[in-house]
């Protein structure tokens, strides 16, 4: 399955979640979810982000253990379904959003619980969420930036509708970003 449908899933599960063991499930779901995303662009996603990919999947993998919970030992773990990244500026977009929600809602956890121990597993995946939130939005920074110094290399080279957008085209499609910053050839 693909980063984007995987995140929808993540999305509507956390949505659901009732009790504060499931949203906490959720949490761990979505930072699983965000290390394979992060493996997956270190190994072959847009050059631009291969550091900081891996430093997502050192981040997503910090933070908490993994719950208690019977669905994540019976092969449950989402992440596992991950099949690519296709699109690498999508998928981060709708991991940021997911990486946010999961924050809010662990936050409304902490705050109606009196349980210390649940707090504090709160507190550090709220950290952790946080975290991993930085690094996916210094991506989606790092994918503005290079589409904003390749119009600038457009407007000032005669050339671009020959070799010069062809080779940017070709670099686009390998690192998974195909259309170019002005839309769709």
């Amino acid at each position: 399955m693909n980063a984007e449908r995987l995140i929808g899933v993540s999305r509507h599960a956390l949505a659901g979640s009732t009790e504060a063991l499931e949203v906490l499930t959720e949490a761990w779901q979505a930072q699983a979810l965000a290390r394979a995303i992060g493996h997956h662009l270190a190994l072959g996603g847009p050059t631009e982000l291969r550091g900081e990919a891996r430093e997502l999947c050192e981040a997503s993998g910090r933070g908490f253990g993994v719950p208690d919970q019977p669905g994540l030992t019976e092969g449950g773990i989402r992440a596992r379904r991950l099949s690519g990244v296709p699109d690498a500026r999508e998928a981060l977009a709708a991991l940021a959003v997911l990486l946010g929600e999961v924050g809010i809602a662990l936050v409304a956890v902490a705050c109606d619980t009196d349980e210390e121990g649940l707090y504090w597993q709160c507190m550090e995946a709220i950290d952790a969420a946080d975290e991993s939130g930085d690094r996916v939005g210094g991506m989606l920074r790092r994918l503005k930036t290079r589409d904003r110094d390749r119009e600038r290399e457009r407007e000032r080279h005669p050339d671009w509708g020959g070799a010069l957008e062809r080779r940017w085209v070709r670099e686009r499609e390998r690192d998974g970003t195909a259309d170019s910053p002005v839309g769709p050839l």
